[in-house]
């Protein structure tokens, strides 16, 4: 899953148009590898796959709904985590106001242009993705229309979807 932020809501149009002078941007891409349980039989497999599949963005994740309990296992997450640059999120999948970031990405100022390109001619999906931001950005609009809703009550979507 993917996601970003420009901040069209929250920054003056003038500063806007300032950035698009600037080498640096204001857009923020986001990786997120999801899984349904992290535990010691799997988290070495799955935060790699996490480091492989978001080295393009600005900030990567790995998320799951069940990270085991275990002092062991979140010690070692978190050196990972901190090693890599890897955020980690549990999502709580009956309180979803309840789940948190465990450790936080490093955010990377950089994106990896050469990487991205691969997707964008391996994944018409991720292409879409990208042009569509790119569109948004240039008229200085998010047309929430061309991305997946927002789901205003998640707990019950949750609920709907595990019957």
């Amino acid at each position: 899953m993917v996601g970003f932020y420009i901040p069209i809501e929250d920054w003056n149009e003038k500063l806007l148009e300032f950035n698009n002078l600037s080498d640096s941007n204001s857009i923020k891409l986001f990786s997120f590898e999801l899984k349904r349980r992290i535990d010691r039989s799997n988290y070495r497999e799955y935060f790699f796959q996490t480091v492989s599949n978001s080295s393009w963005a600005n900030e990567g994740y790995l998320v799951a709904a069940e990270i085991k309990d275990d002092d062991e296992l979140n010690s070692e997450l978190e050196r990972l985590s901190t090693s890599f640059g890897i955020g980690i999120i549990h999502i709580d999948m009956d309180d979803i106001d309840s789940s948190n970031v465990v450790f936080p990405a490093k955010t990377k100022s950089i994106l990896d242009w050469e990487l991205m390109n691969k997707l964008c001619e391996q994944n018409s999906d991720f292409e879409t993705f990208v042009d569509d931001i790119t569109k948004d950005y240039k008229v200085k609009t998010i047309h929430k229309n061309q991305y997946d809703s927002i789901i205003d009550e998640p707990a019950e979507y949750i609920k709907k979807i595990r019957k």
